[in-house]
């Protein structure tokens, strides 16, 4: 069974996508295969997508923080 793509890592999940493109590509599955093909790489797209999202918040409050001011921990919303 393959895992959520919220438990995947960043890599993992565009490893899939690029499996799924390259399938999805060569046009030898039923139609139904590869609307369900679809649905997950859109699915690995979108916690993809905030992934990066949460990345690129990161690193612009470590770049905004003052050098002598306490470290804060970094919440992530839905965790």
């Amino acid at each position: 069974m393959a895992k959520k793509p919220e438990n995947l890592s960043f890599e993992e999940s565009l490893g899939e996508l690029e499996r799924i493109v390259t399938e999805l590509e060569q046009g030898d599955i039923s139609l139904d295969d590869a609307l369900k093909q679809f649905e997950r790489g859109i699915n690995l797209v979108r916690h993809s997508q905030a992934k990066l999202e949460q990345a690129q918040q990161k690193v612009t409050i470590l770049l905004q923080q003052n050098d002598t001011a306490p470290l804060s921990p970094y919440v992530v919303e839905g965790e």
